[in-house]
């Protein structure tokens, strides 16, 4: 039987296939999305040690299409690639750093739907110009004599465009008379009945 050589024998097999690393990494990296974690990380010095900073950008890897359906915290990519700036790293040793991330991303997360809906929403349409036939409606149908002339009926309202808000709650599903917000009575009336 033939004998291993020294290199052969220090290969390390993963006993679960790499699972436990994905896993571990996945945590590591969505944690990356808190700035007062990552102020955390600097106020204990981990910024300055050169192995923890290359694991830093070995995880780089994360944003490839293969790895990054698996995060549910974009904003940990966003804080990785920060991360690989020592000016970033340094600033992030200070309280007032951390706070201006945490506001900037709480900024980001309240505007980001509204933000994003004026790209979604349907534009109205240009006003038409002279040069563009406008359709008229039809004539009325003509009256018989001795009979009184029909009212007059609006044409049919535009198309209105979708809500922007198009999960709000629907008149009339009695969800609104039940929020305590919307209510109507006097809550010093209910404090004397009850």
């Amino acid at each position: 039987m033939a004998e291993l050589s020294p290199s052969e024998k220090k290969i390390y097999k993963d006993p679960d296939d790499g699972r436990q690393r994905f896993l571990l990494e996945l945590e590591f990296i969505q944690c990356l999305a808190n700035p007062t974690y990552i102020h955390y990380l600097a106020q204990n010095r981990y910024f300055e040690d050169e192995a923890f900073i290359g694991y830093l950008k070995y995880l780089q890897y994360w944003q490839r299409p293969e790895y990054l359906k698996f995060i549910m915290y974009p904003h940990c990519l966003f804080f990785l690639e920060l991360l690989q700036n020592p000016t970033f790293r340094n600033a992030m040793a200070y309280p007032a750093s951390k706070e201006v991330a945490h506001r900037q991303q709480f900024y980001f997360w309240k505007n980001y739907r509204n933000n994003r809906l004026k790209h979604i929403l349907p534009r109205p349409l240009p006003e038409t110009t002279a040069d563009t036939p406008v359709s008229a409606a039809p004539p009325p149908p003509p009256v018989p004599p001795g009979t009184a002339p029909p009212a007059s009926i609006a044409p049919p309202a535009a198309a209105s465009a979708p809500s922007p808000m198009p999960y709000g709650i629907p008149p009339g599903s009695g969800l609104a008379k039940n929020d305590p917000r919307n209510s109507t009575t006097d809550r010093r009336k209910r404090k004397k009945d009850g």
